[in-house]
């Protein structure tokens, strides 16, 4: 059986360096599961981890693809998968890091996305209300059919929101119950899922001062080098937390002010989707850096691999 560790918890919670810690104590490598950190020119907002703050840690999945390409969490699967068996066969321990649970739960459980059918008219219907209504209506049509998706699935995340509409459509059942059906799966892996939680009022002050530093760092400058280099407002890449926002402030939809107000706020709310998504799954080990040092938590890692 293939070996893999997974590392998660909310967004600026200090996974980085307690997976780089991790990864040098056991011989790991690290496959990001982050559903932005794939994109090339897409640093700052991402807070993406840089060549030296690697400290010679092999990391996989960053920088591979073009921001105007769509990334998912099929493709996702697709190519973590591969990393998975390549690492595992050089000897080395995988180590997916990241807060993107949805990802993280396909890889674990192999989960089967496979599409009903090629029939795509309820989905071009649901993206012409999006154009014409706003995000907002077809989030709340899923609030009626399916609530615990609608908790899961930020407003703006339109290809999520229609992909959950399309599937009740289709199979007369919640994308919701499926993945839970799915998360009964035999992981194929021998694995262990750690999870980090904090305070919550410090890491929404991490939140709020990792904000602060991506402007003074050049967001603003980031995204609209993105813009004239032809990437789309409408693509995955730009509906990301961070970047949305800022186009809206270079498009003259909103002041700079409100613009940052908005990322910060968005920001605390996913850190938050990110911890009830966690708290469902199953078999994840909690470790929390209100009572814990880092130190004591990579001991307690170590310990549950022996």
């Amino acid at each position: 059986m293939e070996k893999l560790l997974i590392l998660s918890g909310p967004t600026a919670v200090g996974k980085t360096e307690l997976s780089l810690r991790l990864a040098k104590a056991v011989g790991g490598e690290i496959i990001s599961a982050d559903s932005m950190q794939v994109y090339k020119g897409m640093d700052i907002g991402t807070a993406k981890i840089t060549k030296e703050e690697m400290q010679g840690v092999p990391h996989h999945l960053i920088d591979i693809l073009d921001p105007k390409e769509d990334f998912n969490v099929v493709r996702f699967k697709t190519l973590a998968k591969e990393k998975v068996k390549e690492i595992n066969a050089r000897g080395m321990v995988p180590i997916v890091v990241g807060g993107t649970g949805f990802y993280i739960q396909a890889l674990l459980y192999d989960i089967d996305f496979t599409d009903n059918d090629d029939d795509m008219s309820y989905r071009h219907e649901l993206e012409e209300k999006a154009e014409k209504e706003g995000p907002e209506a077809l989030h709340e049509m899923l609030k009626e059919i399916d609530p615990e998706s609608a908790e899961a699935i930020h407003a703006n995340n339109v290809k999520r929101v229609i992909r959950a509409l399309e599937f009740y459509k289709k199979s007369n059942t919640t994308i919701s119950s499926h993945n839970r059906e799915q998360r009964e799966n035999v992981s194929p892996y021998d694995y262990r899922y750690f999870a980090l939680t904090d305070d919550r009022a410090k890491i929404y002050e991490r939140i709020d001062r990792r904000v602060d530093i991506m402007l003074q760092n050049g967001l603003v400058d980031e995204v609209k080098r993105l813009l004239e280099a032809g990437v789309p407002e409408d693509s995955v890449s730009m509906q990301g937390l961070g970047y949305k926002e800022i186009v809206n402030f270079l498009q003259g939809r909103c002041s700079l002010e409100e613009a940052v107000y908005v990322i910060k706020r968005d920001t605390r709310h996913f850190a938050k989707r990110q911890l009830t998504w966690l708290r469902r799954e199953k078999d994840v080990i909690w470790f929390d850096k209100s009572k814990e040092t880092d130190d004591e938590i990579l001991e307690r890692m170590k310990g549950t691999l022996k």
